[in-house]
């Protein structure tokens, strides 16, 4: 057992692996708590997909994917709230467009791309395995950023979040806000793609928090359980990743799939039994 435990760990990319997964278990449903309150959870979708060309171009000339995507992904979210505003058009179809057309770039890049190998199975399903020491630098530097984001506009954020119309009369920028949490975002999921790849990127953002939005009364409570709940299916499908030889982005999105199966029920079985605990007073008076 202990062997089980401890064993993985005698292995250096097995530590830079537990860095990164711990990183994006806890930030990506902070993040998430927002995003699911606020019903942006298409949002998190179309800026995952959104950045493939950026990361297939930092591929084709022999640079880490942060170099490209990070710059891109801050870009490509900004970008997605200007042109609902720009336009007139609905932001769900504004995103939509975006979305459909950057992947499709990214795809035509990747079939085009011959003097270098892709793996699109570990971009789209993501492989934390192989993050290099670089990688877990820069992830570490990102998460503070993001960190120090929160800090700064948290009341803000909050605000907004809850109560657009107040914030706006109260003198808060409810715009520039929007831009902040949307670049924040995008900082985010590219840290989260790593370790879960572009497809499932989406699961470690929404669906922990989205478990602690069930768990918890207050939005800090939200994001406290989203953030431990995250943490602990991130080390436990990077456990299934190494035992079990299954692809890391999968195993993390199910681990934390069940977590969110466990919580609907026990939240399902406690309403009615609030329910009868109700009717059997209203019975006894």
């Amino acid at each position: 057992m202990i062997d089980y435990v401890f064993g993985p760990f005698q292995y250096s990319f097995m530590v830079r692996a537990l860095v990164v997964s711990v990183l994006v278990g806890v930030m990506c449903p902070v993040l998430g708590a927002y995003v699911i309150t606020r019903g942006r959870a298409f949002m998190g979708d179309a800026l995952a997909h959104s950045v493939l060309p950026a990361m297939v171009a930092a591929f084709l000339l022999g640079v880490s994917p942060f170099v490209a995507a990070v710059p891109a992904g801050v870009a490509i979210a900004l970008l997605m709230g200007s042109v609902a505003r720009r336009t007139g058009i609905s932001e769900d179809t504004s995103i939509g467009i975006l979305f459909a057309g950057l992947f499709a770039l990214g795809l035509v890049m990747l079939s085009k791309a011959t003097n270098v190998t892709v793996n699109i199975e570990d971009l789209l399903l993501g492989q934390v395995l192989g993050v290099s020491r670089t990688d877990v630098l820069v992830s570490l530097l990102l998460t503070g950023v993001v960190l120090a984001g929160l800090y700064a506009f948290h009341r803000q954020l909050v605000y907004t979040t809850f109560d657009p119309v107040g914030a706006a009369v109260s003198g808060i920028r409810t715009g520039i806000i929007e831009y902040v949490l949307l670049a924040l975002l995008a900082l985010v999921i590219v840290i989260g793609i790593q370790a879960a790849g572009i497809v499932l990127v989406m699961a470690m953002l929404i669906t922990p928090a989205a478990t602690g939005y069930l768990i918890a009364r207050r939005f800090v409570g939200v994001m406290l359980i989203g953030a431990l709940i995250g943490a602990v299916s991130a080390v436990s499908g990077l456990y299934l990743s190494f035992h079990a030889d299954l692809p890391s982005g999968p195993a993390m999105a199910l681990v934390a799939t069940a977590f969110f199966g466990v919580a609907a029920v026990g939240k399902r079985r406690w309403r009615s039994a609030r329910r009868e605990e109700g009717a059997t007073e209203e019975l006894a008076a």
